[in-house]
């Protein structure tokens, strides 16, 4: 009997003892929608000083700026025909920062080849070969959300970072 009523209270006691504990309320979180697009709206207007900046120093090139934010440049017109999306685009490039640092640069022997609007080039170049014709040649100048966005390439460009994109377009497939 003894030890069955000291098994009873070890049981008790170990049952009270793993009991869980009150639960602790989360503090409110400090940051909303409202602070997210304020600062995406900040960045935006950041970079777009950044941008202007660079086509003030660069005064001899006129840019067409479209809705999306990508900046135009035509530097030799085209004669061939018009590229629409679900062609493959045969070009040769130079990707930079707005500094003038290097990342990339296609061979000078070998094309680089995407389809339009069914590939995973950025959206900022998608949306500048649509503007070209085969022999143009033409400087985009392509806000980050355009290009790499927040996390970069995780290579040679840095997140939330301008490229500059010199490009031609050889030919349409």
């Amino acid at each position: 009997m003894k030890n069955t009523l000291w098994i009873a209270l070890t049981t008790v006691l170990l049952a009270s003892a793993c009991g869980e504990e009150p639960k602790k309320e989360k503090p409110a979180p400090d940051w909303d929608n409202a602070k997210s697009t304020k600062m995406n709206k900040d960045f935006a207007k950041e970079e777009d000083i950044q941008i202007r900046l660079y086509l003030a120093q660069h005064d001899n090139l006129e840019a067409e700026s479209t809705g999306s934010g990508l900046r135009y440049i035509r530097i030799k017109e085209g004669k061939g025909p018009q590229a629409a999306p679900g062609q493959d685009a045969k070009v040769q490039y130079v990707v930079t920062l707005l500094d003038g640092t290097e990342c990339y640069r296609t061979k000078s022997d070998e094309l680089e080849v995407f389809r339009i609007d069914k590939s995973n080039i950025e959206s900022g170049i998608q949306e500048g070969i649509k503007k070209m014709r085969v022999g143009e040649k033409a400087r985009l100048i392509i806000p980050s959300h355009l290009a790499h966005g927040l996390i970069g390439d995780l290579d040679k460009i840095p997140p939330l970072t301008t490229i500059v994109v010199d490009i031609e377009l050889i030919a349409l497939v």
